[in-house]
């Protein structure tokens, strides 16, 4: 019964792993990447995109994007899209691209990156913890309405807890790699 309910909820454990990753990939480090900037909303043709929808993305330069939408009239929206954006970016537009020229971080800079990282490593815990105790939630009550035995319960705890372990160790070599990335960026 609980192994049931564990296979259910897989795919939500996986989607806060992704999330993790996600999130540590659009931190800077100093060095250009396309995951910093494709997620990025525009308004484009009056609905919102992101930016990977609309263009492509290359990194001609270690600290160089060039972001080419495949119709030029996206062009104003994608600058304006990275302008309005929490990366602290200037794009400049030549009419046919938008370009990015990413700055070397400062210690103080690298030091608020790596607060962040942080911070979205926990919620990426907190997003697992709460799957975790809406399975033993689930096992609980089916204990109690006795369509599940005791034994149930421990042997869900003990094997959510084997699963949750493995997605701290992954969670925690994603930051320590990032960490790395902006110490050395």
């Amino acid at each position: 019964m609980y192994k049931d309910l564990i296979s259910a909820k897989k795919k939500d454990f996986d989607n806060a792993l992704e999330f993790a990753k996600n999130e540590a990939a659009a931190i800077r480090t100093g060095r250009a990447n396309p995951s910093m900037v494709q997620d990025l909303p525009v308004e484009y043709i009056g609905s919102r995109v992101t930016i990977k929808e609309v263009a492509s993305i290359t990194v001609p330069e270690p600290r160089t994007l060039v972001i080419q939408p495949w119709d030029s009239g996206a062009l104003a929206s994608i600058e304006k899209g990275i302008r309005e954006s929490s990366l602290g970016l200037n794009p400049t537009n030549d009419g046919k691209a938008v370009r990015l020229t990413i700055p070397a971080l400062t210690e103080e800079r690298r030091k608020e990156f790596i607060k962040v990282l942080h911070q979205k490593m926990e919620e990426a815990r907190i997003r697992i913890r709460n799957i975790r105790e809406d399975i033993v939630k689930k096992v609980n009550h089916a204990v109690k309405e006795k369509t599940a035995r005791e034994d149930d319960l421990f042997k869900a705890k003990e094997e959510l807890q084997k699963l949750i372990d493995g997605l701290h160790k992954k969670l925690d070599e994603l930051s320590k790699k990032k960490e790395q990335e902006l110490m050395s960026g």
